[in-house]
């Protein structure tokens, strides 16, 4: 008995498991999920330890206080020189936990597992961009406070404003800083290449900053603060494109 002919024109059968990987990809995490993930990992590392946030802060708190005690009140207002000082400080300050946005798996190597995941080098960017900010959010939230009774600040209404301020801030500093210490962390002196790379780019983030901060201390209405404001927001919006799109060129593999 002769087998039944072959039809060549009938499509080839589909491998057993093409259904299993497309239903695999369907499940395969979203770039948010993956940087959300990534980022609880980093603060729950850092809830542990605490030691960069401390570092940080206890910077930041002294620095206040050194500038205060050496401050001539009679030479100078303290709405004057109030605001530069918080937000240099403040740059500094994030600059110890910045250092430490990949170190953390430096010596256990991990950082290569995450290389080799299936997720996008932006996911990667965007979870230690979402950890440090949260981390240096911190540290301003009480930096603030303490530069506030330190030098006597009439904040009134304006607390809420300043707070944007330093959110838009804190942006901008993290957008930098994640990136230059994804470029600097298997250097010998990476303590030191993350301040020089990273300072400079700071200056339009600072600048804008502390001048609608002192404006706004001044008690001038928030129009008057508008354009600084939107000056401190288009320098994020371009810091944050710029480095997310600059990350998977600088990461090794």
């Amino acid at each position: 008995m002769s087998a039944p002919p072959i039809d060549e024109a009938a499509p080839a059968a589909r491998p057993a498991d093409t259904a299993d990987d497309a239903r695999a990809r369907r499940r395969a995490p979203s770039t948010l999920a993956v940087a959300w993930r990534l980022a609880r990992k980093d603060l729950a590392i850092e809830y542990r330890t605490r030691s960069a946030f401390f570092a940080s802060l206890t910077f930041s708190i002294i620095g206040v206080a050194i500038f205060y005690f050496v401050w001539d009140p009679t030479a100078v207002r303290a709405i004057d020189v109030a605001p530069g000082v918080l937000w240099t400080i403040f740059a500094f300050a994030s600059l110890l936990g910045l250092h430490r946005a990949f170190a953390i798996e430096l010596q256990t190597r991990a950082m290569d597992a995450l290389l080799l995941a299936p997720v996008s080098r932006e996911a990667l960017f965007l979870g230690k961009a979402i950890a440090n900010l949260v981390y240096v959010s911190a540290v301003l939230a009480i930096t603030i406070p303490v530069a506030v009774l330190f030098y006597n600040l009439p904040i009134g209404t304006g607390l809420v404003v300043l707070a944007g301020i330093g959110v838009l801030a804190a942006i901008g500093m993290v957008s930098v800083g994640t990136l230059f210490s994804s470029m600097t962390v298997h250097t010998r002196f990476a303590e030191l290449l993350l301040p020089m790379l990273a300072l400079p780019f700071f200056i339009p983030v600072v600048v804008p900053a502390a001048q609608a901060s002192a404006r706004l201390l001044l008690g001038r209405p928030v129009s008057e603060v508008a354009d600084w404001l939107q000056l401190l927001a288009a320098f994020d919006v371009i810091f944050f494109t710029a480095c997310l799109l600059l990350f998977p060129l600088t990461i090794e593999d």
